[in-house]
Protein backbone atom coordinates (compact mmCIF):
# COMPACT_ATOMS: atom_id res chain seq x y z
CA UNK A 1 0.00 0.00 0.00
CA UNK A 2 2.85 2.00 1.09
CA UNK A 3 4.58 1.67 -2.52
CA UNK A 4 1.41 2.66 -4.18
CA UNK A 5 1.17 5.80 -2.84
CA UNK A 6 4.51 6.43 -3.26
CA UNK A 7 4.06 5.74 -7.03
CA UNK A 8 0.62 7.60 -7.49
CA UNK A 9 2.81 10.75 -5.34
CA UNK A 10 5.62 10.55 -8.26
CA UNK A 11 2.51 10.61 -11.13
CA UNK A 12 0.81 13.58 -9.25
CA UNK A 13 4.06 15.62 -8.70
CA UNK A 14 4.34 14.77 -12.70
CA UNK A 15 1.35 16.48 -13.38
CA UNK A 16 1.29 19.42 -10.91
CA UNK A 17 4.72 20.25 -12.93
CA UNK A 18 3.22 19.93 -16.29
CA UNK A 19 0.14 22.00 -15.11
CA UNK A 20 3.35 24.97 -14.38
CA UNK A 21 2.48 24.59 -10.85
CA UNK A 22 5.79 25.95 -8.84
CA UNK A 23 8.20 23.12 -7.94
CA UNK A 24 8.49 24.06 -4.50
CA UNK A 25 4.74 24.20 -3.59
CA UNK A 26 4.23 20.43 -5.71
CA UNK A 27 7.30 18.99 -3.21
CA UNK A 28 5.29 20.36 -0.36
CA UNK A 29 2.06 19.21 -1.35
CA UNK A 30 2.62 15.45 -2.50
CA UNK A 31 5.09 15.29 0.16
CA UNK A 32 2.49 16.10 3.08
CA UNK A 33 -0.52 14.36 0.92
CA UNK A 34 1.49 11.36 1.08
CA UNK A 35 2.56 11.22 4.57
CA UNK A 36 -0.61 12.10 5.51
CA UNK A 37 -1.88 8.83 3.52
CA UNK A 38 0.44 6.06 5.06
CA UNK A 39 1.02 7.64 8.43
CA UNK A 40 -1.37 9.95 9.44
CA UNK A 41 -2.31 13.88 10.04
CA UNK A 42 0.33 14.26 12.99
CA UNK A 43 3.55 12.26 11.11
CA UNK A 44 2.68 14.68 8.32
CA UNK A 45 2.34 18.13 9.96
CA UNK A 46 5.67 16.97 11.85
CA UNK A 47 7.75 16.57 8.87
CA UNK A 48 6.32 20.26 8.03
CA UNK A 49 7.13 21.57 11.10
CA UNK A 50 10.44 20.06 11.60
CA UNK A 51 12.09 19.79 7.79
CA UNK A 52 12.25 24.04 7.16
CA UNK A 53 14.60 23.92 10.54
CA UNK A 54 16.72 20.92 9.70
CA UNK A 55 17.17 21.45 6.31
CA UNK A 56 18.41 25.47 5.87
CA UNK A 57 19.93 25.04 9.59
CA UNK A 58 22.49 23.09 8.21
CA UNK A 59 25.85 25.17 8.10
CA UNK A 60 26.98 24.79 4.67
CA UNK A 61 24.02 25.80 3.25
CA UNK A 62 25.28 29.71 4.86
CA UNK A 63 28.10 29.81 1.70
CA UNK A 64 24.89 30.06 -0.45
CA UNK A 65 24.09 34.05 0.35
CA UNK A 66 27.56 34.70 0.74
CA UNK A 67 28.41 33.12 -2.61
CA UNK A 68 25.43 34.79 -4.15
CA UNK A 69 25.92 38.30 -2.65
CA UNK A 70 29.94 38.59 -3.50
CA UNK A 71 28.85 37.81 -7.06
CA UNK A 72 25.81 40.37 -6.83
CA UNK A 73 28.06 43.21 -5.63
CA UNK A 74 30.73 42.17 -8.59
CA UNK A 75 27.88 42.16 -11.13
CA UNK A 76 26.23 45.63 -10.10
CA UNK A 77 29.15 47.12 -9.17
CA UNK A 78 30.62 45.96 -13.00
CA UNK A 79 33.93 44.80 -11.10
CA UNK A 80 34.25 42.04 -14.14
CA UNK A 81 33.49 43.63 -17.27
CA UNK A 82 37.21 44.18 -17.78
CA UNK A 83 37.57 40.57 -18.36
CA UNK A 84 36.52 40.87 -21.24
CA UNK A 85 38.87 43.59 -22.10
CA UNK A 86 41.64 41.60 -20.79
CA UNK A 87 40.93 38.37 -22.63
CA UNK A 88 40.45 40.21 -25.99
CA UNK A 89 43.90 41.71 -25.41
CA UNK A 90 45.53 38.33 -25.12
CA UNK A 91 43.22 36.53 -28.11
CA UNK A 92 41.46 38.80 -30.20
CA UNK A 93 43.71 38.51 -32.82
CA UNK A 94 43.27 34.52 -33.24
CA UNK A 95 40.74 33.37 -35.43
CA UNK A 96 36.94 34.29 -34.47
CA UNK A 97 39.02 35.90 -31.51
CA UNK A 98 36.74 37.94 -30.13
CA UNK A 99 34.03 35.08 -29.49
CA UNK A 100 36.89 33.49 -28.11
CA UNK A 101 37.91 35.95 -25.68
CA UNK A 102 33.88 35.70 -24.84
CA UNK A 103 34.16 32.23 -23.73
CA UNK A 104 37.65 32.66 -21.80
CA UNK A 105 35.72 36.59 -19.84
CA UNK A 106 32.46 33.98 -18.68
CA UNK A 107 34.86 31.30 -17.45
CA UNK A 108 36.57 33.96 -15.18
CA UNK A 109 32.95 36.01 -14.85
CA UNK A 110 31.84 32.36 -13.34
CA UNK A 111 34.38 32.03 -10.69
CA UNK A 112 32.85 35.35 -8.67
CA UNK A 113 29.41 34.54 -9.81
CA UNK A 114 27.97 31.26 -9.93
CA UNK A 115 25.16 31.68 -12.17
CA UNK A 116 24.61 30.85 -15.68
CA UNK A 117 21.77 33.35 -15.97
CA UNK A 118 24.15 36.52 -14.50
CA UNK A 119 26.94 35.12 -16.88
CA UNK A 120 25.11 35.02 -19.72
CA UNK A 121 23.64 39.00 -18.74
CA UNK A 122 27.16 40.56 -17.85
CA UNK A 123 28.77 39.15 -21.34
CA UNK A 124 26.02 39.33 -23.46
CA UNK A 125 25.63 43.45 -23.07
CA UNK A 126 29.40 43.64 -23.68
CA UNK A 127 30.48 41.34 -25.96
CA UNK A 128 27.62 41.06 -28.82
CA UNK A 129 27.63 44.27 -30.00
CA UNK A 130 31.25 44.31 -30.69
CA UNK A 131 31.44 40.95 -32.37
CA UNK A 132 28.23 42.05 -34.55
CA UNK A 133 30.28 45.22 -35.33
CA UNK A 134 33.01 43.23 -36.49
CA UNK A 135 31.77 41.51 -38.67
CA UNK A 136 30.03 38.21 -36.78
CA UNK A 137 26.54 36.70 -38.01
CA UNK A 138 24.34 38.14 -34.42
CA UNK A 139 22.85 34.62 -34.05
CA UNK A 140 26.37 32.97 -33.44
CA UNK A 141 27.87 35.76 -31.63
CA UNK A 142 24.31 35.70 -29.67
CA UNK A 143 24.65 31.83 -29.01
CA UNK A 144 28.45 32.18 -28.48
CA UNK A 145 27.32 33.84 -25.42
CA UNK A 146 24.28 32.07 -24.48
CA UNK A 147 26.51 28.57 -23.85
CA UNK A 148 29.52 30.50 -22.55
CA UNK A 149 26.87 31.63 -19.76
CA UNK A 150 26.36 27.96 -18.88
CA UNK A 151 30.35 27.31 -17.82
CA UNK A 152 29.32 29.76 -14.26
CA UNK A 153 27.30 26.44 -13.61
CA UNK A 154 30.69 24.69 -13.39
CA UNK A 155 33.34 27.06 -12.26
CA UNK A 156 33.10 27.75 -8.45
CA UNK A 157 31.47 29.08 -6.91
CA UNK A 158 28.66 27.21 -8.05
CA UNK A 159 25.28 27.11 -6.40
CA UNK A 160 23.86 24.01 -7.90
CA UNK A 161 26.98 22.71 -6.71
CA UNK A 162 26.39 23.52 -3.46
CA UNK A 163 22.73 22.59 -3.11
CA UNK A 164 23.81 19.45 -4.74
CA UNK A 165 26.57 18.48 -1.94
CA UNK A 166 23.91 19.44 0.55
CA UNK A 167 21.31 16.97 -0.69
CA UNK A 168 23.55 14.39 -1.82
CA UNK A 169 25.70 14.29 1.70
CA UNK A 170 29.03 14.95 -0.28
CA UNK A 171 31.66 17.38 0.20
CA UNK A 172 31.46 20.55 -2.06
CA UNK A 173 34.27 21.45 -2.38
CA UNK A 174 35.15 17.93 -4.14
CA UNK A 175 32.56 18.69 -5.93
CA UNK A 176 33.79 22.05 -6.54
CA UNK A 177 37.04 20.53 -7.59
CA UNK A 178 35.60 18.15 -10.09
CA UNK A 179 33.48 20.82 -11.63
CA UNK A 180 36.64 22.55 -12.24
CA UNK A 181 37.84 20.80 -14.79
CA UNK A 182 34.82 20.16 -16.29
CA UNK A 183 34.38 23.98 -16.58
CA UNK A 184 37.22 24.21 -18.33
CA UNK A 185 36.94 21.47 -20.73
CA UNK A 186 33.54 23.20 -21.85
CA UNK A 187 34.85 26.57 -22.92
CA UNK A 188 37.85 24.38 -24.35
CA UNK A 189 35.13 22.89 -26.18
CA UNK A 190 33.73 25.91 -27.32
CA UNK A 191 36.53 27.53 -28.49
CA UNK A 192 37.28 24.59 -30.42
CA UNK A 193 33.42 24.98 -32.15
CA UNK A 194 34.38 28.87 -32.84
CA UNK A 195 37.90 27.82 -34.40
CA UNK A 196 36.02 25.32 -36.52
CA UNK A 197 33.52 27.50 -37.57
CA UNK A 198 35.80 30.57 -38.64
CA UNK A 199 37.52 28.03 -40.47
CA UNK A 200 34.86 26.72 -42.66
CA UNK A 201 32.47 29.74 -42.55
CA UNK A 202 34.59 32.98 -42.61
CA UNK A 203 31.28 34.71 -43.53
CA UNK A 204 30.02 33.87 -40.04
CA UNK A 205 32.62 34.31 -37.88
CA UNK A 206 35.78 36.43 -39.28
CA UNK A 207 39.12 34.49 -39.72
CA UNK A 208 40.82 37.82 -39.38
CA UNK A 209 41.71 38.74 -35.80
CA UNK A 210 40.75 42.03 -34.30
CA UNK A 211 43.33 45.24 -35.01
CA UNK A 212 41.98 47.77 -32.12
CA UNK A 213 42.74 45.14 -29.13
CA UNK A 214 43.62 47.11 -26.04
CA UNK A 215 46.70 47.06 -24.36
CA UNK A 216 47.68 44.22 -22.20
CA UNK A 217 49.25 45.67 -19.40
CA UNK A 218 46.66 48.37 -19.11
CA UNK A 219 43.38 44.87 -19.24
CA UNK A 220 44.95 43.13 -17.26
CA UNK A 221 45.40 45.92 -14.27
CA UNK A 222 41.49 46.32 -14.47
CA UNK A 223 41.02 42.89 -13.01
CA UNK A 224 43.55 41.55 -11.19
CA UNK A 225 41.86 42.76 -7.93
CA UNK A 226 39.02 40.48 -8.76
CA UNK A 227 41.78 37.73 -10.71
CA UNK A 228 43.77 38.25 -6.98
CA UNK A 229 40.59 37.91 -4.69
CA UNK A 230 39.62 34.65 -6.25
CA UNK A 231 42.70 33.02 -5.97
CA UNK A 232 42.95 33.67 -2.14
CA UNK A 233 39.06 32.44 -1.79
CA UNK A 234 39.72 29.69 -4.04
CA UNK A 235 43.06 28.39 -3.11
CA UNK A 236 41.89 28.35 1.02
CA UNK A 237 39.02 26.68 0.10
CA UNK A 238 41.14 24.06 -2.46
CA UNK A 239 44.19 23.70 0.22
CA UNK A 240 41.50 22.68 3.04
CA UNK A 241 42.35 26.80 4.85
CA UNK A 242 38.30 27.63 4.15
CA UNK A 243 35.47 25.68 4.85
CA UNK A 244 33.16 26.54 1.50
CA UNK A 245 31.19 29.00 3.93
CA UNK A 246 34.16 30.98 5.04
CA UNK A 247 35.22 31.07 1.38
CA UNK A 248 31.87 33.02 0.59
CA UNK A 249 32.39 35.23 3.87
CA UNK A 250 35.89 35.98 2.54
CA UNK A 251 34.73 36.42 -0.92
CA UNK A 252 31.97 38.51 -0.18
CA UNK A 253 33.82 40.48 2.24
CA UNK A 254 36.61 40.80 -0.29
CA UNK A 255 34.30 42.35 -3.33
CA UNK A 256 32.69 44.78 -1.06
CA UNK A 257 36.21 45.84 0.27
CA UNK A 258 37.37 45.74 -3.89
CA UNK A 259 34.84 47.98 -4.90
CA UNK A 260 34.74 50.44 -1.97
CA UNK A 261 37.82 50.90 -2.76
CA UNK A 262 37.33 51.61 -6.32
CA UNK A 263 34.35 54.02 -5.53
CA UNK A 264 32.04 52.12 -7.23
CA UNK A 265 29.88 50.85 -3.97
CA UNK A 266 27.09 52.87 -3.68
CA UNK A 267 23.75 52.74 -1.67
CA UNK A 268 21.37 51.45 -4.95
CA UNK A 269 24.43 49.17 -5.14
CA UNK A 270 24.44 47.81 -1.88
CA UNK A 271 20.35 47.54 -1.71
CA UNK A 272 19.82 45.96 -4.95
CA UNK A 273 22.62 43.11 -3.75
CA UNK A 274 21.35 42.13 -0.46
CA UNK A 275 17.45 41.90 -2.10
CA UNK A 276 18.36 39.69 -4.78
CA UNK A 277 20.74 37.64 -2.41
CA UNK A 278 17.55 37.59 -0.11
CA UNK A 279 14.99 36.32 -2.55
CA UNK A 280 17.28 34.18 -4.26
CA UNK A 281 18.25 32.38 -1.60
CA UNK A 282 14.46 32.38 -0.29
CA UNK A 283 13.90 30.69 -3.40
CA UNK A 284 16.44 28.17 -3.21
CA UNK A 285 15.81 27.41 0.26
CA UNK A 286 12.08 26.45 -0.52
CA UNK A 287 12.90 24.12 -2.89
CA UNK A 288 15.22 22.90 -0.94
CA UNK A 289 13.16 22.05 1.84
CA UNK A 290 10.53 20.48 -0.70
CA UNK A 291 12.81 18.27 -2.54
CA UNK A 292 13.81 17.17 1.78
CA UNK A 293 10.23 16.05 2.18
CA UNK A 294 9.95 14.36 -0.71
CA UNK A 295 12.98 12.81 -0.21
CA UNK A 296 11.36 11.11 3.03
CA UNK A 297 7.91 10.42 1.45
CA UNK A 298 9.91 8.13 -0.95
CA UNK A 299 12.06 6.55 1.90
CA UNK A 300 8.58 6.09 3.95
CA UNK A 301 6.63 4.83 0.80
CA UNK A 302 9.62 2.23 -0.40
CA UNK A 303 9.84 3.90 -3.85
CA UNK A 304 13.59 4.44 -3.95
CA UNK A 305 14.15 0.38 -2.87
CA UNK A 306 11.32 -0.51 -5.53
CA UNK A 307 13.26 1.01 -7.96
CA UNK A 308 16.82 -0.24 -6.81
CA UNK A 309 15.49 -3.48 -6.94
CA UNK A 310 13.44 -3.09 -10.47
CA UNK A 311 16.98 -2.08 -11.73
CA UNK A 312 18.71 -4.90 -10.05
CA UNK A 313 15.78 -7.42 -11.27
CA UNK A 314 15.79 -6.95 -14.79
CA UNK A 315 19.48 -6.92 -15.27
CA UNK A 316 20.37 -3.75 -16.61
CA UNK A 317 24.04 -2.65 -16.97
CA UNK A 318 24.80 0.27 -15.09
CA UNK A 319 25.76 2.21 -18.35
CA UNK A 320 22.15 1.81 -19.80
CA UNK A 321 20.94 2.87 -16.44
CA UNK A 322 23.42 5.86 -16.53
CA UNK A 323 22.04 6.79 -20.23
CA UNK A 324 18.39 6.77 -18.71
CA UNK A 325 19.23 8.98 -16.52
CA UNK A 326 21.05 11.09 -18.63
CA UNK A 327 18.09 11.40 -21.20
CA UNK A 328 15.54 12.05 -18.54
CA UNK A 329 17.82 15.62 -17.24
CA UNK A 330 18.14 16.44 -20.87
CA UNK A 331 14.08 16.39 -21.25
CA UNK A 332 13.43 17.73 -17.82
CA UNK A 333 16.00 20.60 -19.10
CA UNK A 334 14.19 21.52 -22.03
CA UNK A 335 10.96 22.52 -19.86
CA UNK A 336 12.20 22.87 -16.15
CA UNK A 337 14.53 25.02 -14.56
CA UNK A 338 17.76 23.30 -13.09
CA UNK A 339 17.32 23.59 -9.59
CA UNK A 340 13.87 22.19 -9.52
CA UNK A 341 14.22 19.79 -12.33
CA UNK A 342 17.61 18.82 -9.95
CA UNK A 343 15.84 18.38 -6.57
CA UNK A 344 12.57 16.80 -8.13
CA UNK A 345 15.19 14.13 -8.84
CA UNK A 346 17.64 13.20 -7.03
CA UNK A 347 15.50 11.88 -4.10
CA UNK A 348 15.12 9.31 -7.19
CA UNK A 349 18.18 8.65 -8.50
CA UNK A 350 20.52 9.36 -5.56
CA UNK A 351 20.09 6.15 -3.97
CA UNK A 352 20.51 4.26 -7.17
CA UNK A 353 23.72 5.55 -8.07
CA UNK A 354 25.07 5.22 -4.54
CA UNK A 355 24.05 1.03 -4.49
CA UNK A 356 26.14 1.05 -7.70
CA UNK A 357 29.18 2.12 -5.97
CA UNK A 358 29.12 5.57 -8.03
CA UNK A 359 31.60 8.50 -7.03
CA UNK A 360 28.81 10.90 -5.71
CA UNK A 361 31.16 13.40 -6.73
CA UNK A 362 31.55 12.23 -10.44
CA UNK A 363 28.05 12.19 -10.38
CA UNK A 364 26.90 16.03 -9.40
CA UNK A 365 29.41 17.43 -11.95
CA UNK A 366 27.48 15.16 -15.05
CA UNK A 367 24.21 16.12 -13.08
CA UNK A 368 24.83 19.97 -12.93
CA UNK A 369 26.81 19.70 -16.71
CA UNK A 370 23.49 18.02 -18.13
CA UNK A 371 20.94 20.76 -16.59
CA UNK A 372 23.20 23.40 -17.85
CA UNK A 373 22.34 22.20 -21.29
CA UNK A 374 19.09 22.70 -20.42
CA UNK A 375 19.70 25.97 -20.22
CA UNK A 376 20.15 26.55 -23.71
CA UNK A 377 17.67 24.05 -24.99
CA UNK A 378 14.46 24.40 -27.12
CA UNK A 379 11.48 25.52 -25.51
CA UNK A 380 12.47 26.98 -22.16
CA UNK A 381 16.38 27.93 -22.18
CA UNK A 382 16.85 30.23 -19.98
CA UNK A 383 20.14 31.57 -21.29
CA UNK A 384 18.77 31.90 -24.81
CA UNK A 385 15.98 34.03 -23.49
CA UNK A 386 18.20 36.43 -21.57
CA UNK A 387 20.34 37.04 -24.19
CA UNK A 388 17.98 38.07 -26.17
CA UNK A 389 16.35 40.64 -23.55
CA UNK A 390 19.98 41.99 -23.84
CA UNK A 391 20.80 41.91 -27.17
CA UNK A 392 17.02 42.47 -28.42
CA UNK A 393 17.92 45.12 -31.18
CA UNK A 394 20.35 42.27 -32.90
CA UNK A 395 18.54 39.31 -32.56
CA UNK A 396 15.34 37.46 -32.21
CA UNK A 397 15.08 34.28 -30.02
CA UNK A 398 15.21 31.63 -33.29
CA UNK A 399 18.03 33.12 -33.57
CA UNK A 400 19.85 32.60 -30.69
CA UNK A 401 18.47 29.01 -30.56
CA UNK A 402 20.35 28.28 -33.66
CA UNK A 403 23.31 29.96 -32.65
CA UNK A 404 23.66 27.30 -30.02
CA UNK A 405 23.79 24.45 -31.75
CA UNK A 406 26.93 23.93 -32.71
CA UNK A 407 28.15 24.43 -28.73
CA UNK A 408 24.72 22.49 -27.98
CA UNK A 409 26.64 19.25 -30.12
CA UNK A 410 30.12 20.33 -27.96
CA UNK A 411 28.21 19.71 -24.97
CA UNK A 412 27.00 16.16 -25.94
CA UNK A 413 31.00 15.46 -26.51
CA UNK A 414 31.58 16.78 -23.14
CA UNK A 415 29.25 14.61 -21.28
CA UNK A 416 30.11 11.60 -23.12
CA UNK A 417 33.62 12.20 -22.22
CA UNK A 418 33.00 12.73 -18.44
CA UNK A 419 30.64 8.96 -18.52
CA UNK A 420 33.43 7.25 -20.31
CA UNK A 421 36.56 9.10 -18.43
CA UNK A 422 35.20 9.60 -14.71
CA UNK A 423 38.91 10.70 -13.91
CA UNK A 424 38.44 13.43 -16.13
CA UNK A 425 36.01 14.64 -13.07
CA UNK A 426 37.90 12.97 -9.98
CA UNK A 427 41.54 14.12 -10.87
CA UNK A 428 41.19 17.41 -9.21
CA UNK A 429 39.65 16.01 -6.26
CA UNK A 430 41.72 12.65 -5.35
CA UNK A 431 44.74 15.05 -5.84
CA UNK A 432 44.01 17.65 -3.20
CA UNK A 433 42.75 14.26 -1.36
CA UNK A 434 46.26 12.50 -1.46
CA UNK A 435 48.06 15.68 -0.13
CA UNK A 436 46.48 16.33 2.79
Amino acid sequence: MSVEIGLWGVAILMGLLALRLPVALALVIVSFGGIWAMLGWNPALGIVANTPYSFAARWTMSAVPMFLLMGFIAFHTGLTGGLFEAAKALLARLPGGLAISSIFACSGFAAVSGSSLANSAAMGRIAIPEMIKAGYKPSVAAGCIAAGGTIGALIPPSILMIIYGVIAETSITQVFLGGVSIGLLTAFSYCMVILCIAWWRPDIIPPGGAQDAPDPWQALRQVAPIVLLVIIVFGGLFSGFFTATQAGAVGAFGTVVIAAAMGRLTGTVIRRSLTETVITTSSLLIIGIGATMFTRFLGISGVSNLISSFVSDTGLSMMVVLLIIICIYLVLGTFMEPFGAMLVTLPIFLPLVSAEGLSLVWFGVLVVKLLEVGMITPPVGMNVFVIKNVASRYVMVTDVFRGVLPFILADLVVIALIVAIPSLVLFLPDLVASRR
